[in-house]
């Protein structure tokens, strides 16, 4: 696949783990300078030792941040410039789901959570990479949806709300950054994370034989269709969902 990303920058959210880190080390793979952040530093190290030894050919840098700081945001996409002088790709990962129930038992704290993580989250560091370097020197924007923010769930809800905002965000801005800026957005079907894993932990098989590809995504599904994202194969695409979810979505109706 022809992606065009060797020597150019990307920073990824909620990249210590799941399906920040593995997006991490498919970028480096191409080439690809990259810039971890999520909560931990301490976590962000050992991923960043860990894509150092694997591609010892790219830059790798660690910077923590909570992903609705704006301060700790804007240190972070500063580094960013700091170390490699541009910031080509930004994904947009980090999540967040502290409730789980009916939206009508949610609190104002956990909602507000929710909010600020999946999706304040998203345009305030849009925003900051668009005026650091996007808006001169163009980029690519990967936002992590979900398929639950295109059908219902139970437990869930609220979450796959915020994911629904997702995907609208996701083609406002393709609107408003064009044409410098392309804007896409992945929807995982119920991938092995730890944030999913009260969702399949004890019932995988169950699940797995639901699904018309007969096993559930790992966080390498997904990382896969952000390097496309990410790269020039997709360079007439913008404002778009891709759905990575093994066929869930179009499972049919239980007769």
């Amino acid at each position: 696949m022809r992606t065009g990303l060797e020597g150019k920058t990307a920073l990824i959210t909620g990249a210590s783990r799941g399906i920040g880190k593995a997006t991490a080390f498919a970028l480096a793979a191409e080439g690809a300078n990259v810039v971890l952040s999520s909560r931990k530093q301490d976590a962000l190290d050992e991923v960043a030792a860990e894509l150092k030894a694997a591609h010892p050919g790219v830059g790798v840098l660690a910077k923590a941040a909570h992903v609705a700081d704006e301060a700790a945001a804007t240190a972070a996409v500063e580094a960013a410039l700091t170390a490699f002088g541009g910031l080509d790709v930004l994904v947009n990962n980090a999540g967040t789901s502290p409730h789980f129930g009916p939206m009508v038992e949610i609190d104002a704290a956990r909602a507000a959570k929710t909010v600020e993580v999946n999706q304040y989250a998203i345009v305030l560091w849009t925003q900051l990479a668009w005026k650091a370097a996007m808006a001169e020197h163009g980029g690519v924007i990967i936002n992590m949806a979900s398929i639950g923010g295109l059908v219902t769930e139970h437990g869930i809800g609220y979450y796959n709300s915020t994911k629904a905002a997702v995907i609208h965000l996701t083609r406002q801005f393709a609107v408003e950054l064009a044409p410098r800026v392309r804007v896409n957005a992945i929807a995982p079907g119920l991938v092995k994370t730890k944030l999913a894993a009260g969702l399949w932990e004890g019932n995988e098989e169950a699940i797995a034989k639901a699904l018309p590809l007969g096993r559930l995504g790992v966080p390498e599904d997904i990382a896969e269709a952000a390097v496309f994202l990410a790269g020039d194969c997709s360079s007439w695409m913008t404002g778009q969902t891709m759905v990575v979810d093994g066929g869930s979505v179009i499972r049919p109706a239980i007769a």
